[in-house]
């Protein structure tokens, strides 16, 4: 396996990055108090994207087709372009990436929210939407990035693992936290103000919140891995080896897995008359899965990672399947719970093992990587999902968390079988 981390006594080249003493090894004030409450609210636009866009256009063209295609071009934009803005992170440094795409990701919400109340051909609107998830500021992937790189350069060796698990907790209960509040403050926003508002707001967040992650003293850190002129001692062919290609693909199930249970949920509480609930009733199963994901630091080292992604994973397979029998609201409820014990571990579990197979200096690539995965899957199970709800009813909406769940475990099980206990590092 790649070699994932440099020397425990290289150091970033970094003006102007944190301070350390031997006295002070902790993430906390390597990184600095006010970086983290930064870094939480600059994620919010990525996770108001899809369901924003969905929002609007369906308002605006009275189309739940044409709307469900916009939100997966989102997707489709950051499929194609989010790893290269990694790449370009990698070589060039975080700061330089965001300074460029933050205003204009911004530019274009704003643009879409014109377009889409124009009489426009729909393929520009899907044009727009595309540019949308092309300049996504993929804060989340560089902020776990940025503190694998402060712990494995700047921390001891006997230390890290234990930090690399509770930062990896913490980015992962970060995200939950974003990705349940995100949906519902578009749903707040859009009832109380109009339908445009949650895109106009992503868009002033991106510019302000997502520019201030950019000039953070950690944004102009590169990786002691890279040399000189910026290049990487790894070959990008690394990049699609099939024990990180598989963490990739589990990664992408779990952003299946949040599209559909949003969007099969909304048809649930659309047939109860309360479509609007069905963003606080997703809460349950975000709250879960952010108390389990932090709570993940604190597993024995004995159970593994490839251990916790097949035990979570089956976890959130059977709750997606009482999920699928739900006929009333309490087992709905009692579903989503469930699933929230499984979906949060299982997060951490990944993109802990994205950072451990991370080829040397490419940390920033392999976190877009599996943070476009989330939002590719997201987008694309909100568009297929609702097509569901459409033709076959809810009872056939709620069968798309089960085939999510499925892509979770049968990726856990690939990777089981990638790395026998042999090879496992």
């Amino acid at each position: 396996m790649t070699q994932t981390h440099s020397s425990p006594s290289a150091a970033p080249r970094s003006a102007d990055a944190p301070a350390l003493s031997a006295a002070q090894p902790n993430v906390l004030r390597l990184a600095g108090f006010p970086y983290f409450p930064i870094a939480l609210i600059a994620r919010l636009p990525f996770a108001m994207m899809v369901v924003g866009v969905l929002t609007v256009a369906v308002s605006a063209r009275e189309s739940m087709a044409l709307g469900g295609l916009t939100s997966a071009f989102v997707g489709v934009g950051t499929a194609l372009v989010g790893p290269l803005l990694g790449a370009a992170a990698d070589r060039f440094g975080q700061r330089p990436v965001l300074l460029l795409i933050a205003p204009l990701n911004g530019v274009l919400l704003l643009v879409f929210c014109a377009v889409v109340y124009s009489q426009a051909h729909a393929s520009v609107l899907l044009l727009a939407a595309f540019g949308i998830g092309a300049t996504a500021p993929q804060v989340a992937p560089m902020s776990r990035s940025r503190l694998v790189t402060l712990i494995t350069e700047r921390m001891g060796a006997a230390r890290r693992p234990r930090a690399l698990s509770a930062t990896m907790s913490y980015e992962s209960a970060a995200d939950e936290v974003v990705f349940v509040f995100g949906p519902f403050l578009v749903g707040i926003l859009a009832s109380a103000l109009a339908p445009w508002a949650p895109l106009a707001i992503a868009a002033v967040l991106s510019t302000v919140f997502v520019i201030a992650f950019a000039l953070h003293p950690t944004g102009r850190m590169l990786s002691a891995a890279r040399s000189g002129d910026g290049t990487a001692p790894s070959s990008a062919r690394e990049l699609f080896r099939p024990v990180l290609l598989v963490v990739v693909i589990g990664i992408f199930g779990v952003g299946l897995f949040f599209g559909s249970v949003l969007t099969s949920l909304t048809s649930f509480m659309a047939d109860l008359g309360d479509p609007e609930g069905a963003g606080l009733y997703y809460g349950v199963m975000g709250i879960g899965s952010a108390v389990l994901a932090l709570g993940v630091a604190w597993l024995p080292a004995r159970f593994s990672l490839r251990a916790r992604w097949l035990s979570f994973g089956l976890v959130l397979l059977g709750g997606s399947l009482i999920l699928a029998a739900a006929e009333s609201l309490p087992a709905m409820i009692v579903a989503l719970a469930l699933m929230g014990t499984g979906v949060g571990p299982v997060l951490v579990t990944l993109f802990g093992l994205g950072a451990e197979r991370s080829p040397l200096g490419r940390s920033a690539t392999v976190m877009t990587m599996l943070g476009s995965g989330v939002i590719v899957g997201q987008s694309l199970a909100a568009a297929s999902t609702g097509r569901v709800a459409e033709s076959l009813g809810t009872a056939g909406a709620l069968w798309a968390p089960v085939c999510a769940a499925s892509v979770v475990v049968l990726a856990g099980a690939a990777n089981w079988l990638l790395t026998g206990r042999a090879r496992v590092r």
